[in-house]
C-alpha cells in the first residue's frame, strides 16, 4: 500500500508469480463519518500457451470443391488474434472465395489449382505476452480436371473427353454457422458479429436482412466481404432473427441465427450524496435496469443493511431509503448494489447530517466583464446546512432583485440574459440560514459589441490584378482587438503577395490559387466576429484541345473539339478560323463563331481549299489563344460559284472605257486556271456582245469609243472545269471631256451692304459631256466706291453641287464694285465662264477711328487727335465726340456730346475743370449710321501754387509734432477702450465717429495708395481697375492700378519738384457711356490730402 494513498501495488518484477495475486480485490475507505467501498478489482494473470503436438496430413482437394483449414489455437488469456501467412511471412491474400472466419479457420468456397502449397500457417498473436505461436505448416493439393482427363484420355472418345465440363458446378452450402437456424446471446452496449460463409461453384455472394424490421443504418457494418454482419453498440431493440442468404447463378442457401441482447445492471437514477441538518428529511433513490431485471440490495459502512447498526429515522424501501428527522448520529455512508447474472453495479452515496452557517465561496469583489445583449452569469458559489437562502441586490443600498429579467439558479447564480450597459455596477449576494448570514460582493462591467462597420465584399478579379478587402470596425474603448484573416478557414499563405493593413487586406498580383473564400475575424478578451467574402479569379479562357474532323463531304465537315478552363468567366463562344494551305499558307480567316455551350460546328466548305482549322474561346475577359490547327482537309475543285463584284465601267479619256473589278480571292476561284471573260455592249443601241477572256487580272481597256456614252457591261469568272452562273449586268460611261458652253442669264441681286444672291440658267445636259457636278461662281473686289483707289485682286470661288441655278455670295465689302462670271462642272473639269457681271454693294456703317490720342494737358483743356476709320465703308458725313467726368468717388458725372466735321482730324477741348480725369468716346458716322467707338481717359493738370503750398505745410516741423501728438492720443485712447472692454463696458467714441464722419473725407487704399473704384455710366456698378475691351475690338491698357505713373506714356510720366504732373496722358477705350447725372468734380490726389488735412 502506497502511504497517504489507497493505491495497493503488486510487484513481481523482483521475483514471486502473478499466479500467486490471482483473485478478487476490494477497497475500503473508513473514517469516523463511515466507509465506503469499490467496486470488486479481479486480477487474472495473462497465458500463452504453445501449440499442443498434432499431425497435420496434406488436403488433397478436387477443383471447384469446398475447404476448411482449422486453426484451434490454444486457450489464452486474453483471447489471441488469428492470422495466416506462408514461409515468407507474408500475409495469404483473401477474397470473395477465400477468408478467415472469427474462429480463425480457412475457408475456400472453392479451390483452384492456384490454392496448390505446403505452408499454409496459422498464426495466434498473445498481445499481452506479446508473443507470437505459429502452427504446423498445413499442405494443400489440388486436382485439376485436365489432369484427371490425361490420366483416362487413351481410353475415351474425343467427344467424351472435351463435352464434359471439366468443373462441377454447384450451389451454395453454408459451411458456418452449420443447420438452418441458430442462436446468438449478446450483452446490451457490446458488438455484434454474426458469421455466414458458404461453398459453392460460381463462388456465392452473401446478402443479410433482418426478418421483420430494417438493419439499423448508423450501426450497421459489413466486412470479410460481406461474410460478417456487425451491428455496434446494440440495445434490447436489436434482439430478432437475422437470416444471411448465399446465392449464386444455380441457387440459394439461408441461415437464421436468432439474437436476444441481454443487459448487465445499467444505471436508471444513481444514488447521491446528500447533506441534511437535524431534523430534516431526505431520500436516497437507487434505480437500475437490466436483462434479467436486477437484484437491489443496500449496506450501510460497507455492512448489508440488515445487520447494520439500527438508526430510527431510516426506512429501507426496495430501490429508496427514506430518511425523518435525522440527527447528526444518522451520518454514515451506503452502498447500493444493482446485480444479475451479466454483472453488478456499486454506488457509494455519503448522507452528512450537518449543522453550518453559511459559507460564500466566490471571490469577493470579482469582475465580469460581458458584452451588451449577452447574457451575464455573476456566481454565488456557497455551502451551509440547513440550506441557506440566496438573495441578490444591485448597489449598495439597491433592493432586491425580482422580476423576469433575472433568472435565480439553484447554485446561488444570477443570471442576466440579457444584460444592457445600465446593467453595469455593483451585485451583492446574501446567503442566510438559521444558523447566520453572509454577502459577498461582485462587480459587471458590460462593454460595447465588437462589430464589423464594413465588411470584405465579394470580388471579381482578373488574374495578375490586385485586389483589397476591407474589414473597418467598430468596438469599445476598453477593449483591445485583434484582426485575422483567414483563407478557406486556414492561415493566410506564407507569401510577400498578402498585404495586411490595419483594417484592410490586400493581394498583389492575384494567381489562380488565390481563389476562395477570405475571412476576417475580429477578437476581443470577451467576444468574437467574424466576416467572409469570396474572391474569384477570371482569366481569359485556356485554348480548346481535341480538334477532330468527322463527315468529311465535298461542300461541308464536322469540326468537334473540347473546351480548356473557362476560368471562372464562362465561355460566351467559340470563334472558328480556317486556313487556306493551297492558296494563302499561314494566313487565318474568320470562319464562324457558336455560342459557348456547342463544341461541334457543321462547316460549309468551298472546292479547291486546303483547309486547316482552329478555335478560339471567348469570354466576358477576352479571347484564349487559339487552338491546335485540325488536320488538314483538301476539297475537290468545281467551277466558280461566284463571279467578281464591284463591276464598274469608267473612261479615263473621252474616247476610251476602263471595265475594273475586285478578283476572286484564291478559294473563290474553286478549282485551277482562274480567268475572267469581260463583255460589253453600247446601251440603247442593237449592238452584239463583244467578249474577251483574260487572265487573273482586275482591269481591261476598251478603246475607240464616243464621248460619255453609256455602256452594258458584264465579268464571268471561269476556270479548268467551267464557267461561274450567268453574271448579272451593270450600267458603265466611256471617258468624259471638259463642258461645251457657259451658263447664261446671269443674274445678281444685292441683298445688303454684305450679302449678294446669283441666279443663272442651267446648261444643255448634252452639253455637260460627263456627269454633272455642279457650278462654281468666280467672284471679286474692282474698287471701293470710297477711295476710287484699286488694288490687287484676289477672286474668290464659291461650289455650288448638282444642278442648282442660284447661290448667296456672303462676307461682301460694303460700298464697293464686284465680277462674277459662272462655270458649269463636270468630272473631267470646267467649263468655260460666262460672261463677267459687274454689281455693286451700298454704304454700311463704318468701323472704329484708326487712333484717339489725347495729348498737351492744362488746367481746363485737352487736345484731342485721331485717324479716320480703316474701313469708311461708305462716305462719312461727321464723328462723334461724347465726355464725361470721374469724380474721386469713381462716379461718372453728366455727358457732353459734340459733332465734329468729317474733314476734322484735331481739336482743342476747353473749359474743363482743373485736376479732373475725364472719360472720352469716339467713333464715326456714315448716312447709314454710327460706326463702332474708340474710348480713352485724360486727366487735367493741379494748380501748381496749391500744390506748392501743400508740400510746405507738409514739410514744417510744427505739422509733424501735431501729427504725432494726434496719433499718441489715438493709442491712449485704444488702451482705455481695450481696458473697458475687458470690464464689460461699451465705449460710444466709434458711433459717435461714424455719426459725424465728414462724406469729403475718402482715404487711399492702405496697400498700394491707389484709388477706389468707380462707377461704369453703362450699368452704375463701381468699374474696375482698367477698362473693358469694346465690341469693336479697340485696344485697352490692360489692368491700370491707376498710379500716377501710369498715366503718362512709359516711364516719361513723373511730377516736377513742386508735385505737378508734367507727363501727357495716354486714354483707355470703353464701350458707349450712360448719361450720368453725378457731380463733376473728381478732386486730384493732393486735393484729396488738403481735405484730411
Amino acid at each position: 500500500m502506497k502511504p497517504n494513498s489507497g493505491t495497493l501495488v503488486i510487484n513481481i518484477m523482483n521475483g514471486g508469480k502473478a499466479e500467486a495475486y490471482e483473485g478478487v480485490y476490494q477497497c475500503t475507505a473508513r473514517n469516523e463519518r463511515g466507509a465506503a467501498i469499490s467496486n470488486n478489482i479481479v486480477i487474472r494473470p495473462s497465458r500463452s500457451p504453445l501449440w499442443t503436438k498434432e499431425r497435420l496430413e496434406p488436403n488433397h482437394v478436387r477443383e471447384g470443391d469446398s475447404l476448411v483449414l482449422h486453426c484451434r489455437p490454444p486457450v489464452g488469456l486474453p483471447p489471441p488474434i488469428i492470422f495466416w501467412m506462408d514461409n515468407a511471412f507474408q500475409r495469404l491474400p483473401q477474397s470473395e472465395r477465400v477468408s478467415q472466419g472469427l474462429n480463425g479457420d480457412l475457408y475456400f468456397s472453392n479451390v483452384q489449382p492456384e490454392d496448390t502449397r505446403e505452408d499454409y500457417i496459422c498464426y495466434a498473436r498473445f498481445n499481452h505476452t506479446q508473443t507470437i505461436q505459429q502452427k504446423q505448416p498445413i499442405s494443400v493439393k489440388v486436382f485439376s480436371m485436365d489432369s484427371l482427363n490425361d490420366t483416362i484420355a487413351a481410353n475415351l472418345s474425343d467427344t467424351d473427353i472435351y463435352g464434359a465440363k471439366p468443373v462441377t458446378e454447384r450451389q451454395p452450402v453454408l459451411l458456418t454457422p452449420t443447420g438452418s437456424t441458430s442462436t446468438k446471446v449478446e450483452l446490451r452496449g457490446n458488438v455484434l458479429l454474426l458469421e455466414c460463409i458458404a461453398a459453392g461453384l460460381p463462388t456465392p455472394v452473401i446478402r443479410w436482412i433482418k426478418e421483420g424490421g430494417e438493419l439499423p443504418a448508423n450501426r450497421t457494418f459489413f466486412e470479410n466481404f460481406k461474410k460478417t454482419l456487425k451491428i455496434i453498440d446494440v440495445s434490447e431493440a436489436d434482439s430478432g432473427n437475422y437470416k444471411c442468404i448465399a446465392r449464386n447463378i444455380l441457387g440459394s442457401a439461408h441461415h437464421v441465427i436468432s439474437v436476444t441482447v441481454k443487459a448487465a445492471p445499467y444505471w436508471i437514477t444513481a444514488p447521491r450524496n446528500l447533506v441534511l441538518s437535524p431534523g430534516e428529511d431526505g431520500t436516497l433513490i437507487c434505480r437500475a435496469n437490466g436483462n434479467p431485471k436486477p437484484n437491489i440490495s443496500w449496506l450501510a459502512n460497507g455492512v448489508p443493511i440488515a445487520i447494520a447498526p439500527e438508526d430510527p429515522s431510516r426506512k429501507v424501501d426496495g430501490d429508496t431509503i427514506i430518511f425523518s428527522h435525522v440527527q447528526e448520529r444518522s451520518s454514515a455512508v451506503y452502498q447500493c448494489n444493482a446485480s444479475n447474472e451479466y454483472g453488478y453495479l456499486l454506488a457509494n452515496a455519503f448522507v452528512n447530517v450537518l449543522a453550518e452557517p453559511p459559507r460564500i465561496l466566490t471571490t469577493t469583489n470579482k469582475l465580469y466583464q460581458v458584452i451588451a445583449d449577452s447574457p451575464a452569469l455573476l456566481d454565488c458559489a456557497y455551502f451551509g446546512s440547513p440550506k441557506p437562502e440566496i438573495e441578490w441586490f444591485k448597489g449598495v443600498k439597491g433592493s432586491i432583485l425580482r422580476g423576469n429579467e433575472y433568472i435565480f439558479h439553484d447554485n446561488g447564480t444570477l443570471e442576466i440574459p440579457v444584460a444592457q450597459k445600465d446593467s453595469t455596477g455593483t451585485y451583492t449576494c446574501v446567503a442566510r440560514n438559521e444558523l447566520g448570514k453572509i454577502q459577498n460582493e461582485v462587480h459587471l462591467e458590460v462593454k460595447d459589441p465588437t462589430m464589423i462597420i464594413k465588411q470584405p465584399e465579394y470580388k471579381v478579379i482578373q488574374r495578375y490584378g490586385q485586389v483589397s478587402f476591407e474589414c473597418i470596425i467598430k468596438h469599445d474603448s476598453t477593449l483591445l482587438p485583434t484582426v485575422i484573416w483567414l483563407k478557406d478557414n486556414d492561415a493566410l499563405p506564407d507569401d510577400e503577395r498578402f498585404l495586411v493593413g490595419k483594417d484592410n487586406l490586400t493581394i498583389m498580383n492575384v494567381t489562380d490559387k488565390d481563389d476562395g473564400t477570405y475571412t476576417c475575424i475580429v477578437n476581443t478578451t470577451l467576444d468574437s466576429v467574424s466576416a467572409s467574402a469570396v474572391l474569384t479569379v477570371v482569366a481569359r479562357p485556356n485554348p480548346p484541345f481535341d480538334l477532330e474532323l468527322t463527315g468529311q463531304l465535298e461542300r461541308s465537315v464536322e469540326l468537334s473539339w473540347i473546351p480548356g478552363d473557362e476560368n471562372n468567366s464562362p465561355i460566351t463562344n467559340f470563334v472558328i478560323e480556317y486556313e487556306d494551305g493551297l492558296h494563302e499558307p499561314g494566313v487565318w480567316h474568320y470562319q464562324t463563331e457558336v455560342p459557348g455551350t456547342q463544341t461541334t460546328v457543321q462547316l460549309k466548305l468551298s472546292p479547291y481549299v486546303n483547309y486547316s482549322f482552329r478555335v478560339i474561346a471567348v469570354n466576358e475577359i477576352g479571347r484564349s489563344q487559339p487552338s491546335e490547327p485540325s488536320e488538314q482537309y483538301l476539297t475537290k475543285s468545281a467551277n466558280p460559284d461566284e463571279n467578281p463584284s464591284n463591276v464598274q465601267g469608267i473612261g479615263s479619256e473621252p474616247d476610251n472605257l476602263v471595265i475594273t473589278w475586285e478578283s476572286l480571292k484564291g478559294f473563290q476561284s474553286n478549282g485551277p486556271g482562274l480567268q475572267y471573260k469581260v463583255s460589253w455592249r453600247q446601251k440603247d443601241v442593237d449592238d452584239e456582245w463583244t467578249s474577251v477572256i483574260v487572265a487573273n487580272v482586275s482591269k481591261y481597256i476598251v478603246s475607240g469609243t464616243p464621248t460619255f456614252v453609256p455602256y452594258e457591261i458584264k465579268v464571268q469568272a471561269l476556270n479548268d472545269l467551267g464557267y461561274a452562273p450567268e453574271p448579272s449586268e451593270v450600267i458603265g460611261h466611256s471617258g468624259e471631256d471638259l463642258p461645251m458652253v457657259a451658263p447664261g442669264n446671269v443674274q445678281v441681286h444685292v441683298i445688303n451692304s454684305t450679302l449678294a444672291k446669283v441666279h443663272w440658267d442651267p446648261v444643255p445636259l448634252k452639253t455637260v459631256r460627263g456627269h454633272l457636278q455642279g457650278y462654281k461662281v468666280y467672284y471679286w473686289k474692282v474698287q471701293s466706291l470710297s477711295r476710287r483707289s484699286r488694288r490687287h485682286v484676289e477672286k474668290k470661288i464659291l461650289t455650288f453641287r448638282g444642278n442648282k441655278t442660284f447661290g448667296m455670295l456672303p462676307g461682301l465689302e460694303p460700298y464697293s464694285s464686284y465680277k462674277l462670271n459662272v462655270r458649269v462642272v463636270n468630272g473631267k473639269g470646267e467649263g468655260p465662264a460666262s460672261p463677267d457681271k459687274v454689281f455693286k454693294t451700298p454704304e454700311g456703317v463704318p468701323s472704329s477711328p484708326s487712333f484717339l490720342k489725347i495729348t498737351n494737358p492744362t488746367l481746363d483743356s485737352l487736345t484731342l487727335e485721331w485717324g479716320s476709320p480703316t474701313h469708311p465703308n461708305g462716305i462719312l458725313i461727321s464723328y462723334i465726340l461724347k465726355f464725361q467726368p470721374i469724380n474721386n468717388t469713381h462716379e461718372l458725372g453728366p455727358l457732353v456730346e459734340i459733332r465734329i466735321p468729317a474733314n476734322e482730324s484735331s481739336m482743342i477741348l476747353k473749359n474743363l475743370n482743373y485736376s479732373t480725369r475725364y472719360k472720352f468716346y469716339f467713333n464715326a458716322q456714315t448716312s447709314v449710321g454710327s460706326g463702332s467707338q474708340i474710348t480713352e481717359e485724360a486727366v487735367t493738370i493741379m494748380d501748381e501754387a496749391m500744390a506748392s503750398r501743400q508740400v510746405d505745410i507738409a514739410t514744417q516741423g510744427w505739422f509733424i509734432g501735431l501729427m504725432c501728438a494726434v496719433a499718441l492720443l489715438i493709442l491712449i485712447l485704444l488702451i482705455v477702450c481695450f481696458i473697458r472692454r475687458n470690464k464689460g463696458g461699451k465705449y460710444p467714441v466709434k458711433e459717435k465717429e461714424d455719426a459725424h464722419a465728414d462724406p469729403e473725407i475718402q482715404p487711399m487704399k492702405e496697400d498700394d495708395g491707389t484709388f477706389g473704384e468707380y462707377s461704369d455710366a453703362e450699368d452704375h456698378k463701381p468699374l474696375k481697375k482698367g477698362s473693358r475691351t469694346p465690341s469693336d475690338r479697340t485696344v485697352k491698357k490692360e489692368d491700370s492700378d491707376d498710379s500716377l505713373v501710369d498715366y503718362g506714356e512709359g516711364v516719361n510720366g513723373q511730377f516736377n519738384e513742386d508735385g505737378s504732373f508734367i507727363g501727357q496722358y495716354s486714354g483707355k477705350k470703353e464701350k458707349e457711356p450712360a448719361e450720368g447725372n453725378e457731380s463733376s468734380e473728381a478732386p486730384s490726389p493732393v486735393n484729396a490730402m488738403n481735405s484730411f488735412v
